[in-house]
């Protein structure tokens, strides 16, 4: 320990920068001893970014219904503001296959603000200058998807799936079609073995309410669900974050075992520890959107010092070197300082560097060789570790449907306290109110309870459903907007997969409402009479699920589509015939009414218990007999035959689901996190 403290203190204050160079390669050399590479076999990739420089509009961030809140009348004096501000200013850098670049920087910096760019998934920023280059040739969507994996700062897993499930899913959908099922098993096996999952592969992945794997093998699986289709360039926006210091050192030396592998690694960090910096091929210093330093990690050090800002003993260079070029924003005063002396960081290095093609600091002496260990691999010869070939076809529609069929049917079933939880509330309910009107033997209670008992079979099941579809959805939000901006499927197959998928739950749920109230309220006897009825529940209630999934793709919000869903419900549970005759609706409500599922459905089961058959009203004490018919003529419940009001239900849940698909297809699922 005591030899190694003087070469510790010639790194911290950049005298040493081969002991630095030789420090750096000593933390790999356990790493590297029987090491598998899952390495890069396709040709070597190269990311430009020439004098880039990205406008961020802070007003067109902000969503609409946030900026609702922040409208002002036009009388209100307030101070205008140019919300515009410069994300990146004239930002140049070169990046190459072999190489692991990382960006650092205090916040608000510009960082998120380049991975936005470079993935091409700004939103409300605008690029006034510069180009970004891949492979040669300028950025585009369809090349981005092609080359880029994005790895984002939140994990979008499902929690019930286990690792293995969650990457086998991945591979059904990203691997061409000429994969065979074996060539995609080994290739999950290689993916497993390759970030170290081997010890959890088979357990879920959890979530808040689930126990599953550690936080560290979860963003391990996020990285796999990407390298699955083994692309050229990954990208990663804050891959430590949320994790202890031990799980993240372990992380990004992963990282840098995917990028000798021949492939680019490009990550986001704030202030990385001493351990992770020392890990870094390259790293890019941002301060306000422009670079101070870029070039070799071991090198950073002895940049500075040569700017007469040298590197204290025992401090991490990551630490001191951002705390050096942040914008202080305590007064105006400091600020104007602190950001002059930021500018005069990033003039001078751009005048270091203005020679260099790839805009890389290096040392006077000699270039370290940086990266140089891509250029040693040779592309390995197997089919299973290669790219999808250029041109390859990805699985169809219909393979997507299988695929996404099995994931929501896996997830959903697994969930075993959801599950019991649905299946008590569906019981419960049907006693409660099944032991209301049981007990009266012959004796036949009265129309109108009769009726008030038709209405509540009808509406009160479908309200529990409204929250608990639109909580799932927007739970599931933001995983659906990532994979669908990331094509790993399209709207159609998902809109499908999830109708279907949920179609046993559903079946089940009302079966055990239905079959419950039917017998102990005593209703009309007969095997018909009784499947009219429960198919009858279970059309109402699917167009309840139907409006509710609507409402979850449509508005942006859980509180959001919670309140509008409910609200419609109310408006089609007040015009459903029986808190008011439909005969004594004004125009609003009467037109409410006719694409009001509850109405429908209590026409319906009116017309099954009381058609056909005489039914006696009490008038003082009188007991007059009275055929069913004309009561559902008092009411107006009669004015469409019973085959109709069937079609009319399903077209109402048609409907909705087309509003849903249309949501769907038009609408981005972005989630508040995503905001």
């Amino acid at each position: 320990m005591a030899e190694q403290a003087p070469a510790a203190s010639g790194l911290q204050n950049g005298a040493a920068p081969q002991e630095a160079l030789g420090l750096r390669d000593s933390l790999f050399s356990s790493e590297t001893d029987n090491s598998l590479y899952f390495t890069y076999g396709g040709q070597s990739n190269t990311l430009e970014v020439r004098d880039l420089s990205y406008q961020v509009d802070t007003a067109s961030q902000v969503p609409w219904f946030k900026q609702l809140a922040q409208f002002k009348m036009p009388w209100t004096s307030h101070h205008s503001q140019d919300s515009r501000e410069l994300g990146i200013q004239n930002l140049s850098f070169k990046v190459r296959s072999g190489q692991m670049l990382a960006i650092i920087g205090s916040s608000g910096c510009g960082r998120a603000s380049l991975l936005d760019v470079v993935t091409g998934r700004g939103q409300g920023g605008k690029i006034k200058s510069g180009q970004i280059w891949i492979n040669g040739q300028p950025s585009t969507p369809q090349l981005v998807r092609k080359c880029v994996a994005h790895v984002r700062q939140h994990d979008q897993l499902l929690p019930n799936l286990t690792v293995r499930e969650t990457l086998t899913f991945v591979a059904q959908l990203r691997l061409p079609r000429t994969f065979s099922q074996a060539q995609r098993n080994k290739r999950v096996d290689d993916v497993i073995a390759e970030l170290r999952l081997r010890q959890c592969a088979n357990t879920r992945l959890g979530n808040a309410a689930v126990r599953g794997v550690s936080g560290g093998e979860r963003r391990r699986v996020s990285i796999g669900v990407q390298l699955l289709w083994n692309p050229g360039i990954l990208i990663l926006d804050e891959p430590t974050s949320g994790l202890d210091s031990f799980t993240a050192h372990n992380l990004v030396r992963t990282l840098s075992r995917l990028a000798k592998g021949n492939r680019l690694v490009l990550i986001s960090l704030h202030q990385p520890r001493s351990d992770i910096f020392g890990l870094f091929d390259l790293v890019l210093l941002l301060t306000s959107g422009t670079a101070v330093y870029l070039g070799a990690a071991q090198h950073m050090v002895q940049y500075f010092t040569e700017l007469g800002h040298p590197c204290p003993r025992y401090s991490n260079p990551a630490d001191f070197y951002v705390d050096l070029t942040s914008i202080d924003r305590r007064s105006r005063e400091q600020e104007v300082a602190t950001t002059e002396k930021a500018l005069a960081f990033a003039a001078l290095f751009l005048q270091k560097v203005h020679d260099f093609d790839d805009f890389l600091w290096r040392t006077e002496t000699k270039d370290l060789g940086v990266g140089s260990c891509a250029k040693s691999l040779a592309p390995v010869q197997d089919a299973d570790l290669l790219p999808a070939p250029v041109g390859s076809e990805l699985p169809g529609a219909m393979q997507q449907f299988t695929a996404l069929i099995r994931r929501q049917i896996s997830n959903d079933f697994r969930d075993l306290p959801t599950l019991l939880i649905q299946g008590v509330e569906a019981c419960l309910m049907s006693l409660v109110i099944g032991f209301l009107y049981y007990g009266h033997g012959a004796v036949k209670l009265s129309f109108m309870d009769m009726a008030a008992l038709l209405f509540m079979i009808g509406a009160l099941i479908p309200f529990n459903v409204i929250l608990d579809v639109i909580a799932k959805c927007h739970s599931e939000r933001a995983m659906l907007y990532h994979e669908l901006e990331d094509g790993l499927y399209t709207a159609g197959p998902y809109f499908f997969s999830k109708i279907l998928g949920e179609l046993p739950e559903h079946c089940l749920y009302i079966l055990i409402y239905s079959t419950t109230t039917y017998w102990l309220a005593n209703l009309r006897p007969g095997p018909e009479p009784f499947l009219l009825h429960v198919l009858l529940v279970w059309l109402v209630v699917f167009c309840c699920r139907s409006m509710a999934l609507c409402m979850a793709a449509l508005l942006p919000t859980f509180h959001m589509s919670s309140f509008f869903g409910n609200a419609l419900y109310n408006s089609f549970y007040l015009t459903g015939g029986f808190m008011i005759s439909l005969d004594n609706l004004w125009t609003v409500p009467a037109w409410i009414s006719k694409v009001s599922f509850l109405r429908w459905c209590f026409a319906g089961l009116m017309q099954i218990e009381f058609s056909g058959r005489t039914y006696r009203l009490e008038v003082g004490n009188l007991s007059v007999p009275v055929r069913g018919d004309l009561l559902l003529g008092a009411m107006g419940l009669d004015s469409h035959p019973l085959y109709a009001v069937y079609l009319v239900l399903l077209a109402i849940g048609g409907g909705f689901l087309v509003l849903y698909y249309v949501s769907l297809r038009f609408i981005k699922q972005r989630s508040s996190q995503d905001w």
